[in-house]
């Protein structure tokens, strides 16, 4: 594990503003991972998209899951940072201000999941939050944080 810096000392909890802006702008390469997964599910199906709850569209659902978890934890993973989280300077870090645990990218991914279905309230509960943290931060017990700007 990396220790922390002097820039992650600086570092300031991300507000929803620059979350959600991270978040369109993710949806760019998830596109293209996701067209990647539709291009490769329909030629497994000869062809043809698969028919609508067939077992082939649960499998294209898996991949596509899938595929989105390996996106991000392979990203928070290596720099604790998304293309989006790079656009807007911030990174995924551990309560010490380490990077965090692959066991904690792990369950944030999935609580991230889970604030976006009561009508986002796991991510509007940042607005409320002291630490502006969002269910998936308080679960995983990571932070995402917005780095200063680099001094030249």
């Amino acid at each position: 594990m990396e220790t922390m810096d002097s820039a992650n000392a600086c570092a300031t909890p991300a507000g929803l503003q620059w979350r959600l802006a991270a978040i369109i702008y993710d949806l760019f390469p998830l596109a293209g991972i996701w067209f990647a997964c539709g291009v490769i599910g329909v030629a497994l199906n000869g062809g043809a998209a698969p028919a609508p709850a067939s077992l082939g569209a649960w499998l294209q659902l898996a991949l596509l899951l899938g595929a989105s978890y390996a996106y991000f934890l392979l990203s928070w993973g290596r720099g604790g940072q998304t293309l989006g989280m790079r656009a807007w300077r911030m990174r995924v870090l551990d309560e010490h201000g380490r990077a965090p645990p692959l066991g904690a990218l792990h369950l944030r991914f999935l609580v991230a999941g889970l604030s976006w279905l009561p009508a986002g309230l796991g991510y509007l509960w940042s607005l409320f939050d002291p630490q502006r943290r969002t269910w998936h931060d308080m679960a995983s017990r990571t932070v995402l944080v917005r780095m200063p700007l680099p001094v030249a």
